[in-house]
Parts: structure tokens; C-alpha cells; sequence
């Protein structure tokens, strides 16, 4: 008998809100993560519409004070208004340490059973169990879904064919102490590209994109070093003085798995598909394909699912990725281009102005406008009739409401 209904691997934002929703439609949940602690690492910070609806529906912010919105957003640093109709149109600011820390929470209240420190060393797939060994225990479980980021160990583990392309640019990124350098929004340069956003605490986020500029092989983060010496190339201001409290760097790499599951295995977020986190829409894209899962695999483990409803998580998620990506592509190409992209960025600067365009860009970047063959398209104010923590329809009877569901 399997030691647990589904594992997950990996106790990011995507891991952990779909053990919440696997442990709201009543399977029980395993986390095993890698890491002994939660990363205090920024990281990703935006969250769309879509997506605070999907968190107000599960009564996120309970007890906590809810993030502020701002209608600005862009497509490739150009500014769009995302105000459309619904409960959450526009961008919110959240830190990814207070999603996860929340995301926790809920997960751990529905009874989760979440491990650290546990790092996965093997995969196999029998056909009836999948089992998982982490060199401190070995667990079998029905099903095992993949949510452990962009460098999946479970991804290589199977030898999973990931098609698209690697790295043709990058661009490093620091949240800095103790620098006074103007704020600029996508401000492209003979040399690059430059963003400075100071926060409320001082420490500003700097990112730069240095034209021409070769991308190294990274075995881990850029030092402070080399962000201050590509500023200064690029926007003339010395910001060697400040302090960094974290530095990263991302490429724009773009693979996309032929196929979101494999026998017993299931892959979400970006151990699915690996992208740029240009415009915030990485971390969006994965905590969707969470949500579109969590019901259906639950359905599957509890024995409520009609055949082949588990395969329709594929059928429904994978071109939703592909046409994410593609968008984040071209964005790139826009922001990272040199002169000869200023031609399109004008065109494109003049259609936003066309309510037409702007209103299909801000439902494309918001989650909004995702159609799901048989099941049509989201209702705009229908989180507004829900009871938090539960669906319009039936679910089993006590896996409804927030509280523990028993596992069956």
C-alpha cells in the first residue's frame, strides 16, 4: 500500500497551494522539500488578477492585511491599463516570502504533512505507485507531482523531453541598501536596459540588461561586483557603495515539457515550463496550472473523477503555456532589443491606445481570458457569489469547507 495519496515535490508558491487544494477536495498530501528553511529571498513579487481572485476564493488574506492593487501594468515595459471588470483587475505587490508563508498555512490547516530538508534522489514509476527516495526515506504514493522550479530534479530524474531554446540574454537584478539613484520604469538606453524601484524600506531593486553582453554558464548567483560594473556601463551611476541583500540573475532560456504527465507523474509550475519572469507572469502561470489540477487530481485519488478528467489537466494547461510563453517571448525580443525594435514599440504603443487592444492585452496578462474547451470561459463576477473555500457545485461532504477534510 502506498505510504501517501500524492506526493509533491517542492514547497514553493505552486507546491504548496496545490496541496491545499489537493487536501480541500480530500487526498492526502505529502511536501517534500529541498530546503531545511523557507527561502527569505524576494524573488517573485507580482501577482495578477486571476490570481488574487483564485486567493480571495480560498480566503487567503484572512487575518492579515491584503496587499494594495495598482492598475498599471505593461507588455515589454509599454504601459497598459488592466482595469477590467471583475473583483482584482490590475498588478499586487506581494513578496514571495508572504505568499509562500501564507500558502503554508492554509496547506498545513488542511492538514498537509509537509517535510524538509528532503531532497529527492530517485524516481521510480511501477506503474502502480510511483516511489520516491530521498536518502533519508523512501515513499511510496499513488501519484507524484512535480512543482520543484524551473531546474526540476524529478524533470531530469525521468529524462523528460523539455523542447524549446537556451539563453541568447540575461539580465541581473539586486535589491541593494544604502544607494540614492532616481526610480525608472524600463529605461532603455544606448547600452541596455535599466529598472530602479525603491521600496518603502529603502532597499531598491536595481535590473539590468546590458546589450551585446555574453551569458555565462552560472553555477550560482552573480556577485554584487559584476551588477555594479554592468550599471555604470549602462546608465553612467556608480552603485558600488551600496549593500546587496540578495543578487540573482535570469536568462531567457524557454522549454516547454511535450507532456504535463508522465504514467504516475505530474508536472506544474515551472518544473513545466521555464521562462523569463518577464512581466510577472512566471509565477502566475504555475500557481494556475496548481489550481486547475488540484480538483482534478483529488477527483482521481478519491475516486469521484469520470474517466479521463486527469488527462484534461494537459489538454487544458499546455496550450495555456505555450501561448504564455510565446507572449513572454515577445516581450523579450522588445525589451532587450536595441534600436531596431523602437519601429515596433511605437506601433504597438499606438494600438494600446485602441480600447479594443488594450482590453485584450490586459485580460491576456491578468489570467482573464483563458478559454477551456467544454467548460467556456470565466465568469467575471463569480467569486463575488461563492462562499470562500467552496465551489458552485457539490464537492464531497466534508471537503467543502476550510476546516481539516478527512483523508480518505
Amino acid at each position: 500500500m502506498p505510504d501517501a495519496q500524492v506526493v509533491v515535490v517542492g514547497a514553493g508558491p505552486v507546491g504548496l497551494l496545490l496541496a491545499g487544494e489537493l487536501r480541500l477536495g480530500g487526498a492526502g498530501v505529502l511536501v517534500l522539500e529541498r530546503l531545511e528553511e523557507p527561502t527569505t529571498e524576494s524573488r517573485a513579487s507580482t501577482l495578477h488578477a486571476r490570481t488574487m481572485e483564485i486567493f480571495d476564493s480560498r480566503g487567503l488574506w484572512d487575518g492579515v492585511d491584503g496587499p494594495v492593487g495598482d492598475a498599471r501594468g505593461h507588455f515589454a515595459g509599454i504601459p497598459v491599463d488592466l482595469t477590467l471588470p471583475g473583483s482584482r483587475p490590475g498588478l499586487w505587490k506581494v513578496p514571495q516570502t508572504d505568499t509562500e508563508r501564507l500558502l503554508a498555512r492554509r496547506a498545513a490547516g488542511l492538514g498537509a504533512d509537509i517535510r524538509r530538508g528532503q531532497e529527492v534522489r530517485a524516481v521510480t514509476d511501477t506503474g502502480a505507485y510511483v516511489e520516491v527516495d530521498t536518502g533519508d526515506q523512501v515513499v511510496r504514493a499513488a501519484w507524484l507531482v512535480a512543482c520543484d522550479g524551473e531546474d526540476s530534479t524529478v524533470r531530469r530524474l525521468l529524462g523528460a523531453d523539455f523542447p524549446g531554446h537556451d539563453a541568447r540574454r540575461e539580465l541581473l537584478r539586486a535589491d541593494v541598501a544604502g544607494i540614492e539613484i532616481p526610480d525608472r520604469r524600463f529605461e532603455r538606453l544606448p547600452d541596455g536596459l535599466a529598472v530602479a524601484a525603491r521600496r518603502a524600506d529603502g532597499v531598491t531593486r536595481i535590473m539590468v540588461h546590458e546589450h551585446g553582453a555574453p551569458v555565462p554558464v552560472r553555477t550560482g548567483p552573480p556577485a554584487y561586483e559584476e551588477i555594479a560594473r554592468a550599471w555604470k556601463r549602462v546608465t553612467g551611476e556608480d552603485v558600488g557603495g551600496g549593500t546587496p541583500l540578495w543578487v540573482n540573475a535570469f536568462d531567457d532560456t524557454t522549454r516547454q515539457l511535450a507532456h504535463y504527465r508522465h504514467g504516475r507523474v505530474l508536472f506544474a509550475g515551472d518544473a513545466a515550463h521555464r521562462q523569463p519572469p518577464i512581466g510577472g507572469q512566471a509565477l502566475n502561470l504555475g500557481l494556475h496550472d496548481a489550481f486547475d489540477l488540484g480538483w482534478k487530481l483529488a477527483a482521481e485519488v478519491t475516486g469521484r473523477a469520470r474517466p479521463g478528467l486527469l488527462d484534461t489537466y494537459h489538454a487544458e494547461r499546455h496550450p495555456v503555456g505555450a501561448r504564455t510563453l510565446s507572449s513572454i517571448e515577445a516581450q523579450a525580443l522588445l525589451l532587450f532589443g536595441g534600436p531596431e525594435v523602437e519601429p515596433v514599440r511605437a506601433l504597438l504603443t499606438e494600438l494600446i491606445g485602441h480600447e479594443p487592444v488594450r482590453a485584450h492585452l490586459a485580460a491576456m496578462i491578468g489570467g482573464l481570458d483563458v478559454p477551456y474547451e467544454g467548460a467556456g470561459v470565466r465568469l467575471p463576477h463569480i467569486n463575488e457569489l461563492l462562499p470562500v473555500g467552496k465551489g458552485l457545485l457539490p464537492g464531497p461532504a466534508d471537503t467543502t469547507t476550510r476546516g481539516n477534510p478527512p483523508c480518505p
